[in-house]
């Protein structure tokens, strides 16, 4: 199997620890800029994709969001399976061109959401599936420091605080409205504050809060880029309950049931094995999956509500 990797950074290595665990023969290769980039034992440098007559099985596109859209289209264009980094892309303009020539081509592409993954959100998932109770209201939170996420950098420099280049809270924490839409559905409407006032003193998003209208129930989404202690849960309020699920300490508890869930030993690095584990199943087999580009595209469209 030849895995073709585009910016290698730190989610392409794990992405790269969990192939090389589920398959040790598979060739990697990278697409570099520079011709004095590093090399890496196991991972062969390439400089030209157009003179490289290597046949991929795939390619993993997980460079700066801002750069997406022209690898989407030029590996799309080579005939290249793609597992693509969230968020797809950082701006829905010409998107439907990228999900045609993908159409066209016949392409196996699943856009990379490892939350999807999570011990908690896999059982909330399935309990929400098989429970017929009344939901009144969803409240999801995700906040944390955003100098704490790459604490050996300065994190004026990272991409996170240059819209330009796909940077903004409401991109990064894309996995709470991949997973709230996954579990409940798209829904009828949508609406959003975009803000970045914070302390931080940035120029991208650093606070987004969404509010999704269901039919019978809405949902909160509440991310921000300026809490110093962590904190990342959704809340679930029934007419007999309430459950809270806290993805940090991997728990789920009912207000009258107890834990229903809890496992201290889980390491979200799991979360990335099985994603892998289920896209090498999805390229072997040939099949669909479950969160292609047009499904990513829903998402978009509210994630991007104010584009």
């Amino acid at each position: 199997m030849n895995i073709l990797i585009i910016g290698l950074g730190s989610i392409a290595r794990k992405h790269i620890i969990a192939i090389r665990s589920l398959n040790s023969l598979a060739n990697l290769y990278a697409l570099r800029s520079n011709v004095n980039s590093k090399i890496e034992i196991g991972i062969t440098n390439i400089m030209n994709i157009e003179k490289c007559n290597v046949k991929f099985d795939f390619a993993i596109i997980s460079n700066p969001t801002y750069l997406h859209y022209n690898f989407i289209d030029l590996l799309a264009k080579k005939g290249i399976n793609l597992f693509i980094e969230k968020p797809p892309v950082n701006t829905l303009k010409n998107f439907d061109l990228l999900l045609n020539l993908i159409k066209d081509r016949k392409l196996i592409n699943y856009v990379a959401c490892n939350l999807r993954f999570h011990p908690c959100i896999k059982f909330l998932k399935k309990e929400i599936q098989l429970n017929n109770k009344k939901i009144n209201e969803v409240n999801i939170y995700c906040g944390s420091y955003l100098p704490d996420w790459r604490p050996t950098k300065n994190f004026r420099g990272s991409y996170s605080v240059n819209s330009e280049m796909g940077g903004g809270v409401h991109l990064d924490l894309y996995h709470e409205l991949d997973y709230t839409t996954w579990i409940f559905g798209i829904p009828k409407k949508s609406h959003c504050i975009l803000r970045n006032v914070s302390s931080l003193e940035i120029e991208a998003i650093d606070y987004a809060n969404y509010l999704l209208e269901y039919n019978n129930f809405s949902a909160n989404i509440v991310l921000n880029y300026y809490r110093r202690d962590p904190k990342r849960f959704l809340e679930i309020i029934f007419d007999d309950e309430t459950l809270t699920v806290d993805l940090i300490l991997n728990s789920i508890k009912g207000s009258k049931s107890g834990i229903l869930y809890e496992n201290s030993n889980f390491n979200i690095a799991d979360t990335y094995y099985d994603q892998m584990d289920y896209f090498l199943k999805l390229i072997n087999y040939k099949e669909n999956s479950m969160n292609s580009l047009v499904d990513a595209h829903e998402v978009l469209k509210i994630c991007l509500l104010n584009e």
